[in-house]
């Protein structure tokens, strides 16, 4: 039976079961709207019966309870918020059954596509970088190739310059040629932005394309927008000539031997460490005629060397 006082008034009453220790027993009136009158004045509904606040839907209980009376809680008819009455239908324990969204899977594979968006932004900013530095690099490399090095050849003075007979190693007679001279040259660095290492192949001297004399430019650095000039000795001793020596001996008669020198130039410049490099190489031939009577240098014209 029922009592009723007022809308948030709450009575509880004794349990009946004479074993088990007295509980209160919580009724719970909730005002409910006529639509039909329109009267302002409410009738009272019972919700059902709840042996403590804790049994509510609210607060579920864990305790042993059968599926009757679990069923008896939820007795009740539901409300829509407009006044219908909502059937809804219940799982074995009672409670409506609602639709719930499962989820499926972990969150792993959201975590690893994390992981591999991260790997690929380290990969793309790695190779961007890369290209960046290597079209710099292509950039200042196309900036540097037109600063080559200026070779100028000025002058050749002999020392010493004879010839006479004499035997080579296996004991066969011929002309032998001694020579001892220096070659002077001017180079010059045109760069404005990076200096250069200097070196030269074997320096020859040849009569007849015989080499009867050598000499070789020691490898040096020579900084930006800087001119130098170095001077390389070449020298032959008892060099044969063989088929070649009775020829020489008349051209010395004439007034001069007709000589040629021959070498290549290397450069070779860091422009961005020893990343970006610039070569650059260039051939060089001089014709000289030299009189071994004459120790005065022989200095070379402008247009007197080809410089390929």
């Amino acid at each position: 039976m029922m009592h009723v006082k007022s809308d948030s008034d709450v009575t509880s009453l004794a349990p009946s079961s004479p074993s088990s220790p007295k509980r209160p027993v919580y009724y719970v009136q909730s005002p409910s709207r006529d639509s039909h009158d329109g009267d302002k004045s409410s009738s009272m509904q019972a919700t059902p019966v709840y042996n403590s606040p804790m049994e509510s839907p609210s607060h579920p209980s864990f305790g042993r309870h059968s599926r009757a009376s679990s069923a008896s809680r939820f007795s009740g008819t539901f409300m829509s918020s407009s006044g219908r009455k909502l059937n809804r239908k219940r799982n074995d324990k009672g409670w409506p059954e609602c639709n719930v969204i499962e989820e499926e899977g972990s969150y792993d594979e959201f975590d690893d596509d994390r992981g591999l968006s991260r790997r690929c932004q380290a990969f793309i900013a790695l190779l961007g970088f890369v290209l960046l530095f290597t079209v710099f690099s292509l950039i200042i490399w196309g900036a540097s190739r037109p600063y080559k090095a200026e070779i100028v050849v000025k002058s050749l003075s002999v020392n010493n310059f004879y010839f006479g007979e004499g035997s080579d190693l296996t004991g066969v007679p011929t002309k032998m040629l001694t020579v001892n001279c220096s070659l002077k040259m001017s180079v010059y660095n045109p760069a404005t932005f990076f200096g250069i290492h200097v070196s030269s192949t074997p320096i020859q001297l040849i009569y007849s394309k015989i080499t009867v004399a050598t000499g070789q430019l020691k490898k040096y650095y020579q900084p930006r927008k800087s001119r130098r000039t170095v001077s390389v000795i070449l020298e032959g001793t008892k060099v044969p000539l063989y088929g070649a020596g009775a020829s020489l001996a008349v051209s010395d008669n004439k007034g001069g031997v007709p000589l040629m020198i021959e070498f290549g130039i290397h450069t070779r410049g860091y422009v961005v460490g020893k990343l970006v490099k610039s070569k650059h190489r260039r051939h060089i031939s001089c014709p000289v005629v030299v009189d071994s009577s004459n120790s005065k240098p022989i200095k070379f014209k402008e247009n007197s060397c080809t410089y390929d």
